[in-house]
């Protein structure tokens, strides 16, 4: 059974794995999409937007405009690139909702645009509310713009405040898989290779998420973001490893009660909450047989092994530009990690060493991001040059 919500969506971060889910579920559930966009895969986003019979295309990469106009041509699609045609998606009023899915900063930029035309945000970019947290919300108060969590863990928490009073929850507990490297020390981690980083135990994303699912940065970023989403104090919200993936994560209330959300691993579960709010349909994955798992496991994450996860929470206490300079040291650390010019625990001291480096600094506005976050990306660049004579 399918549920046309007479809803008309744009999807930016097309071709990764969130995105195509994305456009799996739209399908299944007769939601239009306007528009799609991608960061470089021009033959796989022409393919989805012929398919799905969209609007505009816009790929972010512009050397790759040509190619994606003549696999478009003739067929009416209008082809944007770059920023500007991110924002021109995210503005455009013939969609109500904006699914961002890319990686990275690029994403907040669009978030912004698409909060001031009005559009609810189904949000999978982690770095729109860990650098422009604040902002952000700011913005979406003014305009009743509502932001989804499409994020496993986020949506978990969302799903269990439902029926209940926000101001009778106590605190949030945000589950980790701990990733490939769970239980290893320090030193141990000091020769790993990008393949074993890169083989984590029970998801499928793109290169630089999981990286940062195995420094632990994934569940750092998310801690941030928790933080703006539910309007939560750090103090209230406590990180568990939960190495089988099923309870995604849960709430705890006044009463010590504990409300939590539990599935199989599977992205098409919060991506169809997400773009279905707040009803619940049919939906393509595995069902959940705990029998079949016997055991679920809880246990407390290793702060000092995975200086990234430390940082995160470091920088959200500070506040300010922090958790935008944390997130931008880690994306250039993770860069030069994924080729092969830093070993994968300089990722973490790299992204500890912002904290370090910088006195606190309001952000205000959009520019002061963008300032903070080339800071600490610079900041990384000259550590790297120290110590290394390999050229960035």
């Amino acid at each position: 059974m399918s549920l046309n919500m007479n809803k008309i969506i744009s999807i930016i971060g097309s071709t990764g794995s969130i995105g195509t889910q994305s456009i799996e579920v739209a399908r299944k559930h007769n939601i239009i999409i306007y528009a799609l966009a991608a960061h470089s895969n021009y033959e796989l986003l022409a393919k989805q937007c012929i398919e799905n019979n969209v609007k505009i295309a816009c790929i972010y990469k512009e050397e790759f405009a040509d190619n994606l106009n003549e696999l478009l041509a003739g067929k009416g699609i209008k082809v944007l690139t770059g920023m500007e045609g991110l924002c021109e998606i995210a503005s455009d009023g013939k969609s109500g909702m904006l699914l961002n899915s890319v990686v990275g900063m690029v994403g907040l930029l669009p978030t912004l645009k698409a909060i001031s035309a009005g559009k609810d945000i189904a949000l999978a970019n982690k770095e729109t509310l860990v650098a422009g947290g604040e902002l952000v919300m700011k913005l979406a108060k003014e305009k009743n713009v509502k932001i989804y969590p499409v994020d496993s863990e986020h949506s978990a928490i969302f799903q269990c405040l439902q029926g209940n009073k926000r101001s009778q929850l106590k605190k949030i507990l945000l589950t980790a898989s701990g990733g490939p490297f769970f239980g290893k020390t320090e030193s141990e981690l000091e020769n790993v290779s990008i393949e074993q980083a890169l083989n984590h135990p029970n998801w499928r994303m793109g290169n630089k998420i999981t990286i940062d699912s195995a420094t632990l940065m994934n569940k750092g970023l998310e801690f941030i973001e928790a933080k703006w989403l539910f309007d939560l104090e750090p103090e209230q919200i406590e990180i568990i490893v939960h190495r089988q993936s099923v309870v995604h994560s849960a709430v705890e209330y006044a009463d010590n009660s504990v409300i939590a959300q539990l599935g199989c691993p599977d992205m098409k579960i919060p991506i169809q909450y997400a773009l279905l709010y707040p009803e619940r349909m049919e939906c393509d994955c595995k069902p959940l047989s705990l029998t079949d798992y016997g055991t679920l496991t809880f246990e407390k994450p290793d702060h000092k092994t995975f200086r990234c996860l430390a940082a995160c929470i470091s920088a959200i206490k500070k506040g300010g530009a922090y958790p935008c300079m944390v997130n931008g040291a880690n994306e250039e650390a993770v860069k030069y990690f994924l080729d092969g010019k830093i070993g994968f625990t300089e990722i973490g001291r790299l992204v500890e060493s912002v904290l370090e480096e910088f006195e606190y600094h309001e952000v205000g506005s959009y520019e002061d991001v963008i300032k903070w976050d080339n800071r600490a990306r610079d900041n990384v660049k000259e550590q790297i040059l120290k110590t290394t004579d390999k050229i960035l």
